[in-house]
């Protein structure tokens, strides 16, 4: 919980990337008291002593008595939850976490997921396939062209920190975002870089439709952070 409030129950809800005063300001003029957004309103604690996006958001959640919930690592590290729909769009086999951080009787908690596509693809057709669920017009690649992908890893966000899982895996190929200049002259194996907020954007979109029937009697509304400015809104389910 990153802001609370003093009601008891919300009909409306809304889901976003980020908890900017846009983002948050649209949730809110759609009659929305509680927001589940992925990214918290800050990395690291701090009063909100300027008038500045921190402070703004306060002020509105306040002025309406709305609270405001982050999932953040507990999405990232739940391999069956939203952060696993590129594993099922693309059919990925034998799924496993890169990096585990927990383990038990019945499941692997971890940073990234790593599978075999069903038939090799090239870089082109698997280029084809991602632009069908997620923009690539600022994608970049560096590191070694592999001439198919069989075994392909991904990190929503940003996981260059899980490179020696990656290369460890033999993945053909990762894909994330944030990737540094060095890190890219270096890659041992090739990177796609779709930026930070690609995949974790459609991962919020996929959150608030399975959100949405588990919540009878709260419409529950997906507000895209992809533009700060003009925050684009679709609707989950009602």
């Amino acid at each position: 919980m990153q802001v609370a409030a003093s009601r008891q129950d919300v009909s409306r809800m809304a889901v976003c990337l980020d908890p900017t005063p846009a983002s948050v300001n649209t949730a809110l003029t759609l009659g929305a008291r509680l927001i589940l957004s992925h990214h918290p309103l800050t990395l690291r604690p701090r009063l909100p002593s300027k008038t500045d996006a921190l402070h703004q958001v306060f002020s509105l959640l306040f002025r309406h008595d709305a609270a405001l919930y982050a999932a953040h690592t507990s999405l990232d590290v739940n391999a069956e939850g939203p952060v696993g729909w590129l594993a099922h769009e693309l059919a990925l086999r034998d799924v496993r976490v890169l990096e585990p951080v927990l383990t038990t009787d019945v499941r692997v908690y971890g940073f990234g997921l790593v599978g075999e596509l069903a038939s090799p693809l090239s870089l082109p057709m698997l280029l084809d396939r991602l632009g069908a669920h997620i923009s690539l017009a600022s994608a970049t690649v560096c590191g070694p062209l592999p001439e198919h992908v069989r075994r392909l890893a991904y990190c929503t966000g940003s996981g260059t920190s899980l490179l020696d899982a990656v290369v460890a895996s033999e993945a053909d190929i990762f894909i994330t975002g944030d990737v540094k200049y060095h890190t890219a002259l270096e890659t041992a194996v090739c990177i796609l870089d779709v930026g930070h907020h690609s995949l974790e954007e459609e991962m919020m979109r996929r959150f608030a439709a399975l959100l949405a029937p588990q919540l009878p009697g709260v419409a529950v509304d997906f507000v895209s952070s992809v533009s700060p400015l003009r925050p684009a809104v679709r609707t989950a389910m009602h």
